[in-house]
């Protein structure tokens, strides 16, 4: 006799936005990445994902929003990634850590990373969610660089009262160094070299006596 296998549970509403959550998330970067964010409509992410023409449009209401989302996403990715290297990690191995992930998402994750720098300098002219969400990011990473330093007993307390300024180096390199490869995106050798180089910054700052 043969058995009749029990009919799968249907998706909660919650899950089935998830996953046209993620599904547009993947379809945006793929616009972005190719036309820029000027060249990517919402009616063409709601297709590309696989849904109807205006499905991004009521779930978003504007283009800002969605990539407003997008960031959001990406920036948590990063975070996520950042907090498992650097865990118990401060000073100068905090901060090699999360030079060496950054190069890594750059080589991994290609798209993602243009697509998150490429809306960040879309947004630096704008008062939007989107630039206050960039803010956000931006702030993040320069409190996180400045904690590795102030909690690292090994680091001199003269240096630690130039962290705020070392932080900033810090944040201000790797945009420099990303703006580099999104200008250059095959020369990814010296990409790696900039990323190396901005680790013998900090190692040199760090140790100033």
């Amino acid at each position: 006799m043969s058995s009749i296998a029990a009919p799968k549970p249907r998706r909660t509403q919650a899950e089935r936005t998830e996953i046209s959550d993620q599904r547009m998330f993947e379809a945006t970067v793929k616009l972005v990445t190719e036309r820029g964010p000027a060249g990517t409509s919402l009616t063409d992410v709601g297709v590309m994902a696989g849904y109807s023409r205006g499905l991004a449009s009521h779930r978003f209401g504007s283009k800002e929003s969605l990539f407003n989302f997008v960031v959001l996403r990406l920036g948590e990715m990063w975070l996520a990634k950042l907090k498992e290297v650097t865990h118990k990690k401060t000073g100068l191995a905090a901060m090699e850590q999360a030079i060496d992930q950054h190069y890594q998402f750059c080589v991994d994750a290609p798209d993602h990373v243009r697509t998150l720098y490429t809306l960040w300098f879309e947004s630096l002219n704008a008062d939007s969610e989107l630039s206050q969400t960039i803010r956000a990011i931006h702030l993040r990473r320069y409190q996180d660089v400045m904690n590795w330093i102030l909690m690292d007993e090994r680091i001199s307390d003269a240096i630690k009262k130039e962290a705020d300024t070392i932080a900033a180096q810090f944040s201000a390199s790797i945009i420099g160094i990303v703006y580099f490869w999104l200008a250059n995106p095959d020369k990814i050798n010296e990409t790696k070299g900039l990323h190396d180089g901005l680790k013998k910054t900090m190692m040199r700052l760090l140790s100033e006596e």
